[in-house]
């Protein structure tokens, strides 16, 4: 052991002493940590443009700025920097991959996808043990130029995306099948108005339509698990939005879906930290895009906000862990992009572990109580324990960078990978 390990682990053991006395036991809280999966999305990687058409422009109100250099072209690129994030990240994590992402020799139209585009990411998943969890792409297509596709008024259009939705519930029980572990399907569609509409049941009849018929066809919980995700606005879509919170709220209580709350996808005054709790009363369970909005839902990397605090706090304190999928959402392509991954997931991780060390018992002991000011004192003591020397020490345990190590790996990277892409 190097002197730099033994210092981590005599820390360890102080703080493990210190939260024991609260009646917290630290290894329990890094076992636990240990068992979360975050889903790492794969459009970080290369700014949403996946391989379908590599000059193509996004829509569907999604905007990626910045130019930093490096970014994935081809699949195997993208691969590469996910394995380099992975690397930088304790525990073992999860995919999240959008159909636009398939790799085919020839155009392939979107509602004909089918498992065998994504043999390259399954083989590359299973030889590393990584689960995926997938979404069908109703956006960056000439079908979805006018901002409608899965409420569209035109039956052909509409009957297209509900195609290529049903296609995606395949190819996620594909891989759900080939990794032994249930992929997360989430079903998310940009569908709205710029101004006021006139009629604003009739684009949710629709929506509501279509999604029966997507869902109309079973497939095994142990395979794959239907999300919808809700959205307040968009570009393109600021006065009306088909696929409303309420909307979907609805939906997953009446059919027996997940609920996906996006950080952003809300009025700024609103946090999903307070949802949690009341969804999960009616709901089978949720998945969380964990994302940063700034001043809108502009998809920041995820940094240790309050807010980001405060979810994991619900996760853990209400008992929700086991029927929450923790994903990450965002695409800032104004730093190294494997950085931004890496950045995001740590820092996720690092608000579990903080929930996790909390002695929620005697928290909530207070709180029946009726003791408001001891509760207060307690939280604010809570703050000040020595949470960074536990999770410097599950780092190290599980053979990762230690601190802002990890950014030396990612400039030697940098520099011997990323910044080589495009040159003759």
């Amino acid at each position: 052991m190097t002197r730099s390990e033994n210092n981590l682990r005599n820390l360890y053991t102080l703080a493990k002493e210190r939260y024991a006395a609260l009646g917290v036991d630290a290894d329990l809280a890094l076992a636990r940590l240990e068992k979360i999966a975050v889903s790492l999305h794969c459009w970080q990687g290369d700014d949403v443009g996946g391989f379908e058409n590599p000059h193509a422009e996004i829509g569907g109100g999604l905007a990626v700025t910045g130019n930093y250099p490096g970014k994935a072209s081809t699949a195997g690129e993208l691969r590469k920097d996910l394995d380099k994030a992975f690397s930088l990240i304790p525990g073992n994590h999860r995919l999240n991959l959008h159909a636009m992402y398939l790799e085919a020799d020839k155009k392939v139209p979107r509602n004909q996808i089918v498992p065998e585009y994504f043999t390259g990411w399954l083989d590359w998943a299973k030889e590393r043990n990584h689960g995926i969890d997938f979404n069908p792409t109703c956006f960056s297509h000439p079908l979805a130029e006018d901002g409608f596709t899965l409420s569209h008024a035109d039956t052909g259009i509409r009957q297209f995306w509900i195609e290529h939705c049903t296609a995606s519930r395949d190819v996620g029980a594909y891989f759900g099948r080939e990794l032994g572990t249930p992929a997360v399907t989430n079903i998310w569609v940009p569908d709205g108005y710029k101004d006021s509409p006139v009629d604003r049941s009739g684009p949710r009849a629709r929506l509501l339509e279509s999604l029966d018929k997507i869902f109309e066809k079973e497939i095994d919980p142990a395979l794959n698990l239907d999300a919808v995700e809700c959205k307040l606005f968009g570009i393109g879509s600021e006065s009306y939005v088909v696929g409303s919170h309420e909307f979907y709220m609805g939906y997953a209580v009446s059919r027996g879906k997940l609920l996906c709350l996006d950080a952003g996808h809300f009025h700024p005054t609103e946090v999903i930290s307070d949802k949690i709790s009341a969804v999960m009363a009616y709901v089978p369970g949720l998945l969380l895009h964990v994302s940063r909005g700034v001043r809108w839902d502009s998809d920041h990397v995820v940094t240790m906000t309050d807010e980001l605090q405060a979810v994991m706090q619900e996760l853990v304190r209400g008992d929700y862990l086991e029927c929450t999928h923790i994903g990450l959402d965002f695409f800032d392509a104004s730093i190294n992009r494997v950085a931004a991954w890496v950045i995001g997931t740590r820092s996720t991780l690092k608000a579990v572990l903080m929930a996790l060390l909390e002695p929620v018992e005697k928290l909530r002991k207070f709180e029946l109580d009726g003791d408001f000011t001891s509760r207060l004192a307690f939280l604010e003591e809570l703050k000040a324990l020595p949470h960074s020397a536990v999770w410097d020490y599950y780092c190290m345990q599980q053979s990762v960078p230690v601190g802002f190590s990890f950014m030396d790996e990612i400039k030697v990277y940098e520099r011997d990978e990323q910044l080589k892409r495009g040159q003759a």
